[in-house]
C-alpha cells in the first residue's frame, strides 16, 4: 500500500476466465460503482484458459474491500487477491519518445544507463528508451527527460507478484477461489 497524498494506493489480483466480454464485465463493474483504476494490466496466466488481472486502485480500506467482494460475484473471476501489504514484487513497463540531436544524445544515453534502461530505437531527431520498473522509477526517468522535449509516452500499468510462494499458495491471504468445469 503507497499513498499519493489523498489516496492510497492498493494492489488487487484476478484469475479470471479467458474469453470475450470479462474484461468489460469487469471494468463496468468499476464504473457503476464510482471506483477509479489508477492502473490495470491483463495478460495470460499459468493456467490455460485463465489470465490474471492486475488493478491498482485508489481508496480506503473500506474501499478495496467493498472492491474485492463485487470482483468476486462476478462469474467469470475464479480468484481475487488484496496483496497490498504483501511484500511484492511489482514491475511497469514504459516506451518514452525523446527528441534528441547529436548534441543532446550522449547526455541522454548516460541518464537512461543510471536507470538501467534501454533506447530500443534511434531516428535523426529522437529516441524511443524502454524503461522497467517500480511506478516511482518511470516516473522519475520521465521526469528527468522532459527537458529533452519527452513526444510521446506508453505505459503497461503495474504488474505485481507475491514474493515466495505469495497469493498463488492456494488459500493464502484469505483469497477465495471457484474453479469450475475442472479447471
Amino acid at each position: 500500500m503507497t499513498t499519493n497524498g489523498l489516496h492510497e494506493k492498493h494492489t488487487i489480483t484476478a484469475l479470471v476466465q479467458d474469453k470475450p466480454g470479462v474484461l468489460n464485465r469487469v471494468s463496468s463493474m468499476f464504473r457503476r460503482r464510482g471506483y477509479n483504476i489508477a492502473s490495470l494490466a491483463v495478460g495470460h496466466s499459468e493456467i490455460p484458459g485463465l489470465s490474471r488481472m492486475t488493478f491498482v486502485v485508489e481508496g480506503d480500506e473500506a474501499t478495496v474491500e467493498q472492491v474485492t467482494k463485487h470482483l468476486h460475484k462476478l462469474i467469470d473471476v475464479i480468484k481475487v487477491s488484496n496483496i497490498s501489504d504483501e511484500n511484492v514484487v511489482s514491475r511497469e513497463l514504459a516506451l518514452i519518445r525523446v527528441n534528441s540531436n547529436v548534441h543532446t544524445r550522449s547526455e541522454i544515453m548516460q541518464i537512461v544507463g543510471i536507470f538501467r534502461a534501454h533506447i530500443v530505437d534511434v531516428a535523426p531527431s529522437s529516441v524511443i528508451i524502454e524503461v522497467v520498473g517500480n511506478q516511482d522509477k518511470v516516473d522519475s526517468l520521465a521526469n528527468l527527460l522532459k527537458s529533452f522535449g519527452v513526444t510521446e509516452v506508453m505505459r503497461t500499468g503495474t504488474i505485481a507478484m507475491s514474493r515466495g510462494m505469495g497469493s498463488a499458495a492456494a488459500g493464502s491471504n484469505g483469497s477465495k477461489m471457484r474453479l469450475e468445469g475442472g479447471v
